[in-house]
């Protein structure tokens, strides 16, 4: 009888860190699209309703659904003339009401409420400042989103740890992609 093959040690490291490819292709495609400050601010509300779905719904894995769902209401929203942040903000707010009725944890409800005010209203901010300087903003916001993400990972909260894991991944890479690429234009 012969033994079953031993799995290749750096096949089975790169298997187990598939979020950080996520991560990168998505922030690669962001940024090959159109990497400015809309995108990151943006791509910040798509992460953060990512992260009050999940705590609205007492469910991690939904976190993962909401990226598709939340980039096809932004799609949806740009083609009948509604600007990103508004049918973020609509969303957000549904999830908020959502979490309330289905009496999930108000600490985690509040806590992932504040983190979409207190991000969103920063990156917002660099819309209403010149295009370099909101870029800046904007891009230093969304990477400060990977700090919440590390925080989530460790303490392997309300989202899954592959989420947590992927976001700070495109956090990181898109924030100093549009920064990069703004600045260079300038």
């Amino acid at each position: 009888m012969t033994a079953a093959p031993r799995p290749n040690r750096t096949s089975s490291a790169i298997l187990r860190h598939w979020p950080i490819a996520v991560g990168l292709l998505g922030a690669a495609f962001a940024a090959i699209g159109s990497p400015n400050r809309e995108t990151a601010v943006v791509s910040l509300l798509v992460a953060l309703v990512c992260y009050l779905a999940a705590a609205a719904l007492g469910v991690r894995w939904v976190a993962w659904v909401a990226i598709p769902v939340a980039s096809a209401l932004v799609v949806a929203g740009a083609l009948i003339g509604i600007a990103p942040w508004f049918v973020l903000g609509g969303v957000a707010m549904v999830l908020v009401m959502v979490g309330l009725v289905a009496r999930g944890s108000r600490t985690v409800l509040a806590a992932q409420s504040l983190a979409l005010v207190a991000y969103g209203g920063i990156a917002l901010i660099g819309l209403a400042l010149s295009p370099s300087v909101g870029a800046v903003l904007a891009s230093l916001t969304l990477m400060a989103h990977a700090v919440w993400d590390v925080i989530h990972y460790r303490r392997n909260a309300v989202v899954s740890r592959s989420l947590a894991e992927a976001c700070m991944v495109f956090d990181v890479l898109l924030g100093l992609a549009a920064m990069v690429l703004v600045l260079a234009g300038a």
